[in-house]
């Protein structure tokens, strides 16, 4: 037995409940922030990783800040930094690398399986995220890389070098 009976009501009824369910149960469309230069670095992440008695390094900058952990998985320890920074050191960090040749960076073998320790490099844009492991082999390309790293150095204490 329907709960209206009158054929008129019902019209009415769904007219206006009806569209009432829609408009409440869309959803919003989570938006990226948006950035001026679609192009433009977003992260960088520098780690050095393995060795006999898993070494590892882990550095993380983001526009506003750095963040730097290393440690040695065998003996247990474990070492945390972290730091704001200005823009214009974020503009001089990122200063050497450009954007339009990360597609070139190669990446070279892993040396983690013989004992060695693997740098591996992650460079964000709003469009794509680039991953280099051992690209020092690329001599024609690594040296943007190179050049952040320097510029790294004098930022961060000299135990996390």
């Amino acid at each position: 037995m329907p709960a209206i009976k009158n054929i008129p009501l019902k019209i009415l009824f769904s007219m206006f409940l009806l569209p009432a369910f829609f408009s409440c149960d869309q959803k919003k469309e989570k938006t990226l922030p948006s950035h001026k230069d679609p192009n433009g670095i977003t992260f960088i992440s520098l780690s050095n990783v393995g060795g006999d008695e898993g070494d590892y390094t882990i550095i993380k900058v983001t526009r506003d800040s750095i963040h730097a952990e290393k440690g040695i998985t065998a003996r247990q320890t474990h070492q945390e930094w972290d730091s704001a920074i200005s823009v214009q050191t974020w503009n001089h960090l990122i200063s050497s690398i450009n954007t339009k040749d990360l597609d070139e960076i190669e990446s070279s073998p892993s040396k983690q399986s013989v004992d060695g320790i693997d740098e591996t490099f992650q460079i964000r844009t709003p469009k794509k995220s680039h991953i280099y492991v051992n690209s020092y082999a690329d001599t024609l390309h690594y040296k943007q890389l190179k050049q952040f790293k320097e510029q790294l150095s004098i930022i961060l204490p000299t135990e996390y070098q």
